[in-house]
Parts: C-alpha cells; sequence; structure tokens
C-alpha cells in the first residue's frame, strides 16, 4: 500500500516535532515503523519526482530535469509494471500525473483525480486530453452537484495561498474521494492475488480547502513562524508579495496565517483518511501481511525565506516525509527512526525488496528494506537539481548533515550545516571554517555534472549560464 501526498513538507509531522500540525494517525504508522529523518526529492516538482519514484532512476538518467506537461511517458520496468508482471493485483486511485492522460504505466484499475492537469479547455489538444473527459473525480462531483460543479468551484486556484473552506458534504471532497475509491479496490480486490495499491492524495498541495472543523484546528493558533535566514531577499517578497500564486510569498502577515493554517487542515485531513486506510487494512484482516508506505513527492516553502510553492532545492521543498511500516508476518522489526539520507528513487527497489521480486536492471535506487532492521543505509549523498527560471534553477548535493547548493544560471552558492542549522537560517558558503567540506561537495556535483549535455562544467570547474533543459534530449545511460 502506498500512500503518497503532493506538497507534503518533511517537518509536518507530529512525530517529526513540528509544534503546531497534528497527525496522529501518521504519527502511529511510525511508531510502528521506520521513520526516515532525511529523505529527499531530487528534483522537487511533481512530474519528475513521480518519475524518480516509478523508474528507480536519478533525473539525469530518466531525463526529466524540471518540470514540462505534455511530453510522454516512455520508460522500461516502471513500479506497477513490474509488479502487475510479478502477479500483483495494481491500482491507482487518485493523482497519477502522467502523459498522456490515463496511461496505465502497468496498473489494471485507474480512478484518476489529477489535481487541476489539464483542466482548462484547449484547442490545441484533442478532446479525449481534457480533464472534463479524463478525470474521474469530476465526474463524480458533477453527478452529485451538477454539471456547473469545478474544481475551482470553492475559489482558491491550484497554485494560490489563499483559503476558502470546502462549500460541500465533506464526503465530496477529492481527498475523501481517494480514500472512498482505495476502499472499494481493497474491499472488491481479487484475493488469490497479491496487491499493489497507490492511494494518491492531491492535498495538501494547494486549493488549500479542506472542510472547516479541519481547518479550525488552526485558525486561531499562533503558528510557527516561516523560517528566516541572513541569506533571505526581502526585496522580492516586497515586489511579488500581493500576487496570489507568487513563488516569494505573501506579505500579509493575517493572509500568511489563513494560508499556513489552510496547508495544516489539509494534512490534518488527510490524516484522518489515512487512519480510514489503516482500519480499513486491520477490519480485512490484511495489515500484518502488508506492507504501508507514506511519502510525498517533494514539500513545499509555505513562506520560509520569503519563498512559497516548491521546486527550490531548501529543506521546505526538497525534504519530504516518509514512513514504512513492514506488516509483522513480512518482517519481524521493531519500530525506530533512521538518519540515513534516502530519495524517492529508493523507493521502487526497496518495495521490490521487501516482496521478494527481482529488481529490474538499470535501476539507480537502492533497496533501504534493511533499515526496518536497524541496519545501516549506505549513501554518501544525494544530488538534487531543477531547471526553471534563471533565478530558481539549480542542483545540490545533501548528505544527512550539510547541503551545498550551486544556482546553475546565476552561480550563486550556499551551503548549510544542517546538522546545527536545520532551518538553513545561515549561509555559511564563506565562512572559513566550512572551506575544506564546501569544496568536498563542490567536487562531488563537477563530478556529477561533468558527463551531461547542457555544458554546466569546464576545464574542472563549474560554469554558469548553461542552456536550460527541463528534459534532457540523451539521458546519461
Amino acid at each position: 500500500m502506498l500512500i503518497m501526498c503532493d506538497q507534503m513538507r518533511g517537518d509536518c509531522l507530529g512525530i517529526a516535532g513540528h509544534p503546531d500540525v497534528k497527525t496522529p494517525n501518521l504519527d502511529t504508522l511510525a511508531c510502528q515503523g521506520t521513520l526516515f529523518d532525511h529523505a529527499y526529492s531530487a528534483c522537487p516538482t511533481c512530474i519528475p519526482a513521480r518519475v524518480s519514484l516509478f523508474t528507480g532512476q536519478t533525473p539525469a538518467h530518466h531525463g526529466r530535469v524540471g518540470y514540462e506537461d505534455g511530453v510522454t511517458w516512455d520508460f522500461d520496468n516502471m513500479m506497477p509494471q513490474v509488479f502487475r508482471d510479478a502477479g500483483y493485483q495494481t491500482a491507482c486511485l487518485g493523482k497519477l500525473h502522467v502523459h498522456p492522460p490515463r496511461l496505465a504505466c502497468g496498473f489494471e484499475t485507474l480512478r484518476l483525480h489529477d489535481g487541476y492537469l489539464g483542466c482548462y479547455q484547449r484547442n490545441d489538444i484533442p478532446h479525449w486530453m481534457h480533464q472534463d473527459v479524463h478525470d474521474d473525480y469530476l465526474h463524480f462531483l458533477r453527478d452529485n452537484l451538477g454539471e456547473r460543479a469545478y474544481l475551482d468551484s470553492c475559489g482558491p486556484d491550484c497554485n494560490s495561498w489563499t483559503y476558502h473552506p470546502w462549500m460541500f458534504e465533506e464526503r465530496l471532497h477529492p481527498t475523501n474521494w481517494v480514500t472512498d475509491e482505495t476502499l472499494r479496490f481493497l474491499e472488491t480486490r481479487d484475493r488469490t492475488r497479491p496487491f499493489f495499491a497507490m492511494a494518491s492524495y492531491v492535498r495538501p498541495h494547494p486549493p488549500f480547502d479542506a472542510p472547516h472543523s479541519y481547518y479550525d484546528m488552526y485558525a486561531d493558533k499562533d503558528l510557527r513562524e516561516p523560517a528566516q535566514g541572513d541569506w533571505d531577499d526581502t526585496e522580492l517578497l516586497e515586489r511579488d508579495g500581493r500576487l496570489v500564486a507568487g513563488i516569494h510569498g505573501c506579505i500579509d502577515p493575517e493572509l500568511r496565517h489563513q494560508a499556513m493554517a489552510g496547508y495544516y487542515a489539509a494534512i490534518a485531513h488527510v490524516d484522518n483518511q489515512v487512519g480510514r486506510l489503516i482500519n480499513a487494512l486491520k477490519r480485512d484482516g490484511s495489515l500484518e501481511d502488508t506492507v504501508v508506505i507514506f511519502l510525498s513527492d517533494h514539500g513545499e516553502m509555505l513562506f520560509d525565506h520569503a519563498s512559497f510553492r516548491k521546486l527550490l532545492p531548501y529543506e521546505g521543498a526538497a525534504h519530504i516525509p516518509l514512513i514504512l511500516r513492514v506488516g509483522k508476518h513480512v518482517r519481524a522489526t521493531s519500530a525506530h527512526r533512521c538518519s540515513s539520507t534516502v530519495e524517492l528513487m529508493d523507493v521502487m527497489p526497496t518495495l521490490l525488496d521487501l516482496a521478494g521480486v527481482p529488481t529490474p536492471r538499470g535501476i539507480d535506487g537502492l533497496s533501504f528494506a534493511g533499515c526496518v532492521d536497524g541496519k545501516p543505509f549506505e549513501r554518501p549523498y544525494v544530488h538534487g537539481e531543477h531547471a526553471f527560471t534563471e533565478e530558481q534553477s539549480h542542483h545540490y548535493i545533501v548528505t544527512d548533515s550539510d547541503k551545498y547548493i550551486w544556482f546553475s544560471q546565476t552561480g550563486v552558492e550556499r551551503y548549510f550545516d544542517l546538522a546545527h542549522d536545520p532551518f538553513e537560517s545561515h549561509d555559511a558558503i564563506d565562512d572559513t571554517s566550512y572551506q575544506e567540506r564546501i569544496n568536498h561537495l563542490r567536487n562531488i556535483l563537477i563530478r556529477e555534472l561533468k558527463p551531461r549535455e547542457e555544458g554546466f562544467v569546464k576545464n574542472g570547474r563549474l560554469v554558469a549560464g548553461a542552456a536550460l533543459k527541463n528534459v534532457l534530449e540523451h539521458p546519461l545511460d
């Protein structure tokens, strides 16, 4: 059972020490399994992150090094396909975000809601690609509310920091719908086969529209302030801080508080639904025969360092939650936390390992199944990246204790000692005491980028201003 969120920060768990967010069901899952404190998304937006999850490959190897819709998914050995070929009954309930829409990727059952993907009618795409046609949830919503119902009926759009409560019955919310569809699959599945089910929630990705009962948990609470640093560019916040979908946050403290409460409310809503899924496995008698993994594709800056949304190399966007609970009939384990650095590409080989299914060739990820037994996971670093604008395109090297960042168009470098500065409040790139370590991480990045087609490295040095590519023409073998 793969339970996936969209845009959930790695620190937004009660068990991770967040002072405000309440996640009792996820905390319980972690207390019965393994919580990974240093899990990352190497390319922290929806499409490239999901490609890494499904292929077990780095962005450089699968070719998606930025965000671009409309590019066909043509990959060998995608995770659901491998499970299907091994005899598993496979189902995706919720967000898939592939192209073309409804590409099965090895799933035998598809009940899809891809958020706002393709929701605006366009004349340059065929009718069958319009969300009105291919989105199962939208059909469900209109069956209940009439043909004029739409995904933005509550007001906020898909990248806005504004909040407005869900106006309809809670059972009609897309978060509830994903759970209901997953429960239907679990109840009606083929009992002669093992199953691989992906319950994939759009929230807490905007719009922030959780039912009012969840928002009330945070509305009047004195919430922890967003992280600030000695390197923040507050001029960009002054310039763009009134744009409801701006990447530099919100300048109005009251609206900012509403957005944070709305985001936490969406997480509390998902947590409640995770409880429903776990209870269903208990009632079914299959929980202890099942591997349950919870994760997100990437995080959300949520106004940290005068930023909003995702894709950035900072902890808010790149650090993700990851919890693995292995049923005691699958493997005898003890609950603990793992401080090793893991990445989405490691999920595929891990789940295949736990299921006893051979891992295909060409996989970059490593199985962290041994972590459930307390064994060390040997990965010295993760190389992350994202091509986007001149301001934001970057590469980063992160370990379980620190992070080096290089912005590929501007040449700006940053270094954070995460072990002592988890909120990245001090950019130590010029601190003399860290220069040896910074050079070490910089050289790792140079080695990673030397073979790349963009020309990031010349004469053994990083060179800013190389041509940007969201999709590599020649992914590395």
